[in-house]
């Protein structure tokens, strides 16, 4: 590193239709963003290609950049549209099933029939192993090497690229399992190897399975692409070590993402939501929720008491949209949120009762929109919010690209509009509406599970769309207070420079609370704790290590629990208090002659002090809000095309007001402020925006 020139943080967020790219200079705070088209078969070489335009900033970045963070939804992605690895299974004899038996939980009230998605790993190369080992520990039967050698023939002859191991009890005594990932590697190096030891040491035999499977099936993937990425960075000259969003919230290390690929399965959704707990720190707001949408998805994260929602309950590829037990179990700690699969590039038909459909199909990169012109052939949500005159066809992404507004129109008119006998730009309204009112109803359900309260709520936009439609969801909601951050469009990229680097670990330790062993329960957490510093000192050496410690605590028989924090020494009579309490909170009731047990151990540890803040700007002198244009564009309370003032979002300082009709165009996103609503700029910078309930559409 130069001693006299800047030091850089870069950070980078893969979506499904742009990669956002973020550049802040540590010595002058300054922060440069890009983005670029994703390419979808390979994202390494959309990042390697986004970056070229920082050298016109520092020809010598590349060598002043010190931390790199990135994001990806390629792991989701691969699992929800099958194109991960070709997977085996070894599982002990008479359970290779449990993949397809499930958990017993009827996905819909009053259906009879499930319909959850096939198993990532077909019957017949799920293997049965004659091993086991009993739920004490005790090992019964060793592996048979024989049975190893016969699954190695077997999976060759398949064409399998990973395998994953879950044994019976695994979880009290990894034993068999090591064994049998010992004897795989010495046999077949060229099989990637994934043990439920490693990957979910915890109790239920389904979810432990699933998890593991999940983590072999993008296994090679993730290695791979992150390999090509390393190498790239390297090639490009950027010595700095790549570090990876986790589905935690925290940042941690290419070597931690390839070993547990499952663990950014919400890598990118998550980047966003880190901001959004921030600016709820700097606001004191007890309530904000988290909207963040791009050009394929929608994420939404409700924020209570400024403190991240953690779930071990996360689900991919659900079979069913928002519908529980109806998708892939992924029992490790993420952030709780909803994904919806609306965007931009979500592509609008006819279904077969006449009606729009949005999504959640999309158009993403490659082809994209009509109105791209890359071979989009199908209306979408950008191309009808183009024809609404939201968008500027002439500076659109920062003006890298322009957009073909009679292309668009076009596809609307033959596609939708003729169709329903409706005007394109009646048609171009109800693709705008109905996204709409699919994200609310998700977001809807979201907060609900949460216990919150739309009327309280803060929504907080940001991603390439999502400014967009912030205020037409807000009044959908209910919600009357939208704020769009500095740098809306590039948010979760920022997110990533915000973020801590962090780790846990979650381990069943299955003991009747009243018969715990105080001192070596400790103990246990204890050497938790050690190995989360040991793998976040190899990480970074800057910041202070943090521990937040709990442990599950459920009624002795009963299948769940709750997390009860352990601030210090481990005690059991405040163990109890303190389940009493939450339990209480959450299920409305608590018996106090029923023993509780202990079932898990919770440690998360976190790097903190070495992020970057998110500071007011200078104090300038007040300026009025100054529109630079206006032009036509829908106004929802009036049904018809009416003149919107334009506003430049580089212009407008803190203290600056005004009204809508209006639109804000900045680099990286637009903000659409329908009549009725008023708009401040805080100290931040960012856009308050207040919307008008009383006669929302």
């Amino acid at each position: 590193m130069s001693g006299t020139g800047a030091a850089y943080r870069l950070g980078c967020d893969v979506g499904g239709t742009f990669t956002d790219f973020v550049l802040y200079d540590e010595r002058s705070g300054a922060i440069h963003v890009e983005k670029c088209l994703t390419t979808p078969d390979d994202p390494s070489v959309g990042i390697l290609e986004g970056l070229g335009p920082f050298g016109a900033i520092d020809p010598e970045h590349v060598a002043r950049t010190r931390r790199i963070a990135h994001a990806t939804t390629l792991v989701a992605n691969a699992v929800i549209e099958r194109k991960g690895a070709r997977t085996a299974l070894l599982a002990t004899r008479g359970f290779r099933d449990v993949l397809e038996l499930r958990r017993h939980v009827r996905v819909t009230t009053y259906e009879l029939w499930a319909d959850p998605p096939a198993p990532l790993v077909p019957r017949h190369l799920r293997i049965p192993v004659s091993e086991r080992t009993y739920s004490d520990g005790a090992v019964l039967r060793p592996v048979p090497p024989e049975e190893i050698e016969a699954a190695v023939a077997l999976m060759r002859a398949e064409g399998v690229g990973s395998v994953a191991i879950a044994f019976l009890h695994s979880y009290v005594n990894p034993e068999n399992e090591r064994e049998a990932a010992r004897l795989l590697r010495e046999l077949a190096p060229e099989i990637a190897v994934t043990t439920s030891a490693e990957v979910l040491p915890q109790i239920k035999e389904y979810e432990r399975t699933s998890t593991t499977v999940v983590n072999a099936y993008v296994k090679p993937l993730v290695q791979r692409y992150l390999g090509n990425l390393d190498d790239g960075l390297v090639g490009a000259g950027y010595a700095a070590p790549l570090r990876v969003m986790l589905s935690n919230g925290g940042l941690g290390s290419a070597e931690t993402a390839t070993d547990f690929p499952l663990r950014l399965i919400e890598s990118g959704p998550v980047a966003g939501a880190i901001v959004g707990r921030r600016i709820a720190e700097a606001l004191e707001l007890p309530e904000v929720l988290s909207f963040d949408m791009g050009g394929t998805t929608a994420k939404a994260c409700l924020i209570r008491e400024r403190a991240m929602p953690i779930t071990d309950e996360l689900e991919v590829a659900r079979s069913r949209r928002f519908t529980r037990s109806s998708g892939f179990p992924v029992a490790v700690p993420a952030v709780n949120m909803i994904e919806i699969g609306a965007g931009g590039g979500s592509i609008a038909t006819i279904n077969e009762m006449g009606l729009v459909q949005v999504g959640p199909e999309s158009a993403g990169a490659d082809p994209g929109p009509i109105c791209y012109g890359r071979g989009g052939a199908r209306p979408t949500v950008t191309d009808a919010d183009l024809l609404l005159g939201y968008l500027n066809p002439d500076n659109f992404a920062g003006g890298s690209m322009r957009l073909d507004g009679e292309a668009a129109r076009a596809g609307i008119e033959e596609q939708l509009a003729r169709p329903r006998g409706q005007s394109a730009l009646e048609a171009a309204w109800t693709v705008h509406d109905v996204v709409n009112e699919t994200m609310a109803a998700a977001v809807r359900m979201h907060i609900t599970e949460r216990g919150g309260n739309p009327r309280q709520a803060t929504l907080v936009a940001f991603g390439g769309a999502g400014p967009l439609h912030a205020c037409h969801l807000a009044a959908k909601l209910r919600v009357g207070r939208v704020m769009v951050p500095l740098r809306a469009g590039v948010l979760s990229a920022l997110g990533l420079l915000v973020a801590p680097p962090a780790y846990d670990i979650v381990r069943t330790h299955k003991a009747p609370l009243r018969d715990l062993d105080e001192a070596a329960t400790g103990a246990l957490i204890e050497e938790m704790a050690d190995s989360i510093a040991s793998l976040l000192a190899r990480l970074d050496s800057e910041g202070e290590l943090r521990f937040q410690r709990g442990v599950d605590v459920g009624y002795i028989g009963q299948s769940y629990q709750v997390t009860v924090p352990v601030d210090g020494a481990v005690d059991r009579d405040a163990i109890w208090q303190s389940f009493a309490t939450l339990y209480r909170e959450k299920y409305g009731y608590f018996y106090d002659d029923v023993p509780a047990e202990v079932v898990n151990l919770r440690v998360l540890g976190e790097l903190v002090g070495g992020e970057i803040g998110l500071e007011p700007l200078p104090p300038e002198p007040a300026r009025a809000a100054a529109a630079v244009g206006v032009r036509p564009a829908w106004s929802a309370r009036e049904r018809s095309m009416r003149p919107f003032s334009v506003f430049d979002r580089d212009r407008l300082l803190p203290g600056a007001a005004f009204e809508g009709p209006a639109i804000v165009e900045e680099a990286s996103a637009t903000t659409i402020v329908d009549e009725g609503a008023t708009v401040e700029v805080d100290a931040w910078g960012s856009l308050v925006i207040a919307v008008d309930l009383e006669d929302a559409p």
